[in-house]
């Protein structure tokens, strides 16, 4: 099957002008993936990982400690003694190695995947596949973050000295139709993989799908479609840099024109959005709390109770942006109802209005830089991905934690359907994807 020529396309994917193709639409290619070979390297759940921005030191070395497969040893590769920027290098060696020894082996057939993740009764599941890359630009795949150059620089040299895609990105889209049906009926047949991951309790399945009609009834479905990227963006943006090198060299359309996908039906299947909560060391909660009376109704809750707590910040939220401040130790705050006129003074009005509406906009210009006066930088603002995090920093510190309600995705999409980019570090979709089950060769496949 030609890679520019996939089921349910009715134009092929051409670049024009020696620049990279515009997708006529949302793709998703089947490939024949790299996978581990439960013969060869034992225990399933022992070579894969979370992805690599969630793994710490101690993660990392349970891991490696674990298996002599883990892919950590990919995502995550160390440097050789005495040798800086060996890393890059010694992931692509092990990878050969494991090709060659049969630790992975290639699928025989192009196939999507139907992937399914349990945690704690929330059912998520969608198809793993290659997405044809789009800019933002091409309203088809939207970012709904901005990124660090300095971790696209690490992905991309990596990506292009192993010569594959190791990790999915994450995309959202809103389905119902044909593909949303396919991914629902996945479980009338034995899974291809099913493991539970002990560190997080996690039940992962995996369905092959790889005869024609139904691929392309997946892809005439998804093809007038849009999705967000709901986690991944540097990985996203990797993939756009490694495109335009190729054809910067004179290279023509390729397997770089995709990139590995994990894209999920949001109204179906969809991911759990948790917030991601501040907490900041140098402002004591009295301080805090007198300098928010400011440009907040504040409210001082009789509650130690940090479940009852978040639930007043739930119900706080649904008649609009709320926040919840504590010291960590059982005093709470609780910040609603934002002045008109201080949000017009603090918000910045040449942004869309999907944007300004955020709480998490509000937290940033109104709450941290206008009221507090704090200059916005990681130095002064710490994030936390759960609550519990945010107040033991505030306890430890002296600070206050800053808790936020989680921002719907609906919102999400509306800001990247807006073209805008959300404020840093606003929303967490959970679960992610699991890394090693499924790996796209890009490079000498």
């Amino acid at each position: 099957m030609a890679f520019n020529m996939l089921p349910g396309m009715t134009t092929p994917l051409t670049p024009a002008g020696g620049l990279p193709p515009v997708p006529p639409g949302l793709i998703l290619a089947p490939f024949r993936a790299l996978r581990f070979d439960a013969d060869v390297v034992g225990d399933l759940t022992k070579v894969v990982s979370p992805p690599y921005d969630v793994i710490d030191d101690a993660a990392r070395e349970r891991m490696e400690a674990g298996s002599d497969h883990n892919v950590v040893r990919l995502i995550l590769p160390r440097d050789e003694d005495g040798k800086p920027d060996s890393r890059y290098d010694r992931a692509a060696a092990t990878l050969a190695q494991w090709r060659a020894d049969g630790a992975l082996r290639m699928d025989e057939r192009p196939t999507l995947y139907v992937y399914e993740q349990t945690e704690a009764g929330h059912v998520q599941r969608g198809l793993l596949g290659a997405v044809a890359l789009a800019r933002p630009e091409d309203n088809i795949v939207l970012p709904h973050e901005n990124t660090m150059p300095k971790v696209v620089a690490d992905r991309l040299r990596l990506m292009e000295t192993v010569g594959v895609n190791l990790e999915p990105i994450f995309l959202v889209y809103d389905g119902g139709g044909a593909a949303s049906r396919i991914v629902a009926e996945a479980d009338k047949s034995q899974p291809l993989i099913d493991i539970t991951t002990p560190d997080d309790g996690i039940r992962h399945r995996l369905w092959p799908i790889d005869d024609e009609e139904t691929l392309a009834t997946i892809a005439a479905d998804l093809l007038p479609r849009r999705a967000v990227i709901a986690d991944g963006h540097h990985r996203y943006t990797t993939y756009l840099q490694a495109q335009d090198a190729r054809y910067a060299a004179g290279e023509s359309a390729g397997p770089w024109d995709f990139g590995l996908t994990f894209l999920v039906d949001a109204t179906a299947f969809g991911p759990q959005v948790h917030p991601i909560h501040r907490s900041i060391a140098s402002l004591p909660l009295d301080r805090a709390t007198e300098l928010a009376r400011s440009a907040f109704t504040v409210e001082e809750l009789s509650t130690s109770d940090t479940d009852h707590a978040m639930k007043e910040l739930a119900n706080a939220g649904d008649a609009g942006t709320a926040f919840l401040l504590s010291d960590g130790n059982g005093n709470f705050r609780l910040l609603s109802s934002p002045t008109p006129d201080a949000l017009d003074t603090a918000v910045p009005h040449d942004r869309t209005e999907a944007w300004r509406a955020l709480d998490v906009t509000i937290a940033h210009f109104l709450l941290i830089q206008s009221v507090w006066q704090l200059p916005d930088t990681v130095e002064i603002v710490d994030f936390q991905h759960s609550t519990e995090e945010s107040l033991a920093a505030a306890r430890a510190s002296g600070g206050t934690a800053l808790l936020l309600n989680p921002t719907p995705v609906a919102d999400v999409v509306a800001v990247a359907s807006a073209g805008d980019r959300m404020p840093r570090k606003s929303t967490l979709f959970t679960p992610k994807p699991r890394t090693g089950l499924i790996i796209r060769p890009v490079l000498g496949a």
